[in-house]
């Protein structure tokens, strides 16, 4: 009698138990309030070598990524970034010290992405600090207060320790981050994941959760179309083709935070919070979640940074942001004069 080969679960199994959420990169959260580099994808959804140059254009924004021989940097390579990211947000927390240089333990990284840790997991862990490396990007988006308009790359340099010489294991390693990627990590531009993004088994699913947590967020709910949605993904997959994933991802219902619902006749794709996330009503109802004082003369700081700006608007918009984003601002008064401050450099004065 035939049997049917059992499908894989929806999840990678949890190899190495943690309980932590873990902090977002960059590319994740940038700059909420404006159109944020999510909108264009960094890396490249397969593990297939690519070497193609990719450009996007959003709204006057855009985004050249230049490959290495090696090829693009994969979004399954990103989990060297969240590790470090989430290295320096932790120091910040505990008001230590940090730096654009981290220093990796081989196996604490696997661990932390979820991954095994045999010697086949460590080469692949080289190969993805030479991939990171050799991407190299252009663009005009902003973080921070800084807008990078020459090529640079994600990481500066990189510095690898191995076991027994070149041949041996990799056994530590430093990474000194690019100043655009530092600037945003000093802005609390970050967003936190579900400790499950590192179980999800595909390359879309990963990228799909990742503009899910960035558009959703902790609203109740998102809508999107399936043609944007495969835009801002950058699949390289045939619209037909990428419509049959988000179908597939709808049905087994498995995305951490946010359920996925597709509606073929509208052709849109809605992501609705499941409550691991702090809903709020609408955004045009959010409250204000952080609710600390402010010093009153901070008002005329304010003015000045933002002129013709009702700086009590900007205040709302300023403590909306804060509380999406999970920021505790350790200098609230220095933090809400440079969030008016970016404000203004990116809208002007108002019409």
């Amino acid at each position: 009698m035939d049997t049917e080969t059992p499908k894989p679960a929806p999840l990678l199994p949890e190899r190495h138990p943690q309980h932590d959420l873990f902090i977002c990169d960059v590319g994740d959260a940038v700059l909420k309030d404006v159109m944020p580099q999510m909108e264009h994808p960094f890396y490249s959804l397969t593990k297939k070598p690519d070497t193609s140059i990719r450009r996007y254009e959003h709204n006057g924004q855009w985004l050249e990524i230049t490959p290495s021989v090696k090829g693009l940097a994969t979004i399954y390579d990103k989990d060297i970034l969240i590790y470090c990211i989430s290295q320096i947000m932790a120091k910040l927390k505990k008001g230590e010290a940090v730096s654009k240089r981290v220093r990796i333990n081989s196996r604490d990284l696997l661990v932390f992405a979820n991954r095994g840790t045999a010697g086949k997991d460590y080469e692949a862990l080289r190969e993805a600090i030479e991939r990171i490396r050799g991407t190299t990007i252009a663009t005009n988006i902003r973080t921070g207060n800084e807008e990078q308009t020459d090529i640079f790359g994600l990481i500066e340099s990189s510095s690898i320790r191995h076991k027994n010489g070149l041949d041996g294991r990799l056994v530590s390693c430093e990474i000194t981050l690019s100043d655009w990627v530092f600037n945003a990590i000093r802005s609390n531009e970050v967003l936190t994941l579900h400790r499950d993004y590192f179980r999800l088994r595909k390359p879309i699913e990963r990228r799909i959760y990742e503009l899910a947590r960035k558009h959703c967020g902790q609203q109740l709910s998102f809508k999107i179309s399936l043609d944007i949605l495969w835009k801002k993904s950058g699949s390289q997959s045939p619209q037909k083709r990428f419509r049959q994933m988000v179908r597939e991802l709808a049905a087994s219902d498995h995305l951490p935070d946010y359920l996925v619902a597709f509606d073929p006749a509208s052709d849109m794709v809605t992501f609705t919070n499941r409550g691991t996330m702090k809903a709020s009503p609408a955004v045009a109802e959010m409250t204000e979640p952080w609710t600390g004082r402010l010093d009153p003369d901070v008002y005329g700081d304010a003015r000045n940074a933002a002129p013709a700006w009702d700086v009590h608007y900007l205040e709302h918009e300023w403590r909306a942001w804060v509380g999406e984003a999970e920021i505790e601002p350790r200098n609230p008064e220095r933090h809400f004069v440079k969030f008016c401050q970016s404000w203004f450099e990116k809208r002007g004065r108002p019409s």
